[in-house]
């Protein structure tokens, strides 16, 4: 629910954050999308879809579905009939029973829904936001075609496993007459962004958030998360600007890595969280701060996963979605990758094998679909 807006069920309003309700419960349509400034849950599905669409009449059929159809997800029921004798089920059924488990759902458009192949698709290449931009290539980048970009997105957050892969599941099948799945991924771990939760640790066993915007601060969604004037067009306003690195991580030269290197690199004790007595210039804290960055800051919101053995070290072969949202990449994550890119210790373990940028725009009203201020 949206900044100064009251939730309709049991939970508390705070500007900007939707607070989920008592019985689980976050509402999808309101100022905001869900799944930005909210407090974050512990499992994650991503997916990333290309349209097949081919008018923009097909495109609004496509959000209007998937809209509706999160609303009734979000709120615990099912999109459509399972009991359905001789013809498939509608709703798959995976989630019956299981409640709603502060899902959320969050969508975002990709640059080239505007623009591809210097094709404008839908006739929406003038309407494209100035921050939606493509980023450039950084220091340590192996990316890879098949995880990265993507026309739209689908985030969907819940603290049951089942019921984020049963929403992203729906999805694709209800919007499968004009999108195709491109890549999809599946997260646990969260980052920690709210004052309400225990910091978590990431698959580097350090704790994961400590600066991090927090879902509770108005003040700074409001300065460096939420899109406004100048810099979005109208129909982005209230919206924020998500990018999506898929990290690998070399857990084996992690592991090996002895604890002073490990806590030298991160500028963090281990075990404690705390910083070290001397933080070392090209630690990860200091490189990532806003003293080192002109003061700018990331909504993190990123999971980890893990995707089978790393055959040359024999080692669990994890990583990060870093999912981060800001007011516009050009002067928040761009330049902060730039300025820790192979100079960060810390760039010594990791490599980005998947990129992709999205705008999502502001929440839906009831009766009406996210993205209807660009379509209409």
């Amino acid at each position: 629910m949206g900044a100064g807006a009251l939730l309709s069920d049991a939970g508390n309003a705070v500007a900007g954050v939707t607070i989920p309700a008592a019985r689980g419960v976050v509402p999808f349509y309101g100022t905001h999308q869900a799944g930005i400034a909210t407090p974050a849950q512990n499992y994650l599905q991503f997916a990333a879809l290309d349209v097949t669409a081919d008018s923009v009449s097909g495109l609004r059929s496509l959000l209007r579905t998937w809209s509706g159809a999160a609303a009734q997800l979000t709120a615990g029921h099912p999109v459509g009939a399972v009991n359905t004798g001789n013809r498939p089920p509608v709703d798959t059924g995976e989630a019956a029973g299981l409640g709603p488990a502060n899902l959320t759902v969050t969508f975002g458009f990709g640059a080239t829904l505007f623009e591809s192949g210097g094709k404008d698709r839908f006739g929406l290449a003038k309407h494209r936001p100035a921050p939606l931009v493509d980023l450039p290539s950084f220091r340590g980048d192996n990316l890879q075609d098949a995880i990265s970009g993507g026309d739209v997105c689908i985030q969907a957050c819940s603290d049951d496993p089942q019921i984020a892969f049963h929403a992203v599941h729906d999805l694709i099948r209800l919007g499968a007459a004009h999108s195709k799945a491109r890549w999809l991924l599946t997260g646990s771990g969260r980052t920690g962004n709210s004052t309400h939760q225990k910091l978590p640790r990431n698959l580097m066993g350090f704790q994961d958030g400590t600066e991090n915007i927090v879902a509770e601060d108005a003040t700074a969604l409001s300065k460096f998360v939420w899109a406004g004037s100048p810099g979005s067009p109208a129909w982005m306003r209230g919206g924020s600007y998500l990018v999506a690195r898929r990290i690998e991580i070399a857990l084996g030269l992690w592991d090996d890595t002895s604890l002073n290197g490990q806590e030298q690199s991160i500028g963090r004790a281990k075990l404690s969280g705390k910083l070290l007595t001397h933080v070392p210039p090209t630690s990860h804290v200091a490189m990532t701060s806003p003293a080192r960055n002109k003061g700018e800051r990331i909504l993190r919101r990123g999971y980890s996963y893990v995707d089978g053995i790393d055959q040359d070290t024999d080692t669990p072969a994890v990583g990060l979605l870093f999912l981060c949202y800001q007011r516009d990449p050009r002067k928040q994550f761009i330049p902060i990758q730039r300025n820790i890119a192979g100079k960060d210790a810390l760039s010594t373990y990791l490599t980005h094998i998947g990129s992709a940028v999205f705008a999502c725009p502001p929440g839906a009203k009831h009766g009406g679909y996210v993205g209807e201020g660009l379509i209409s």
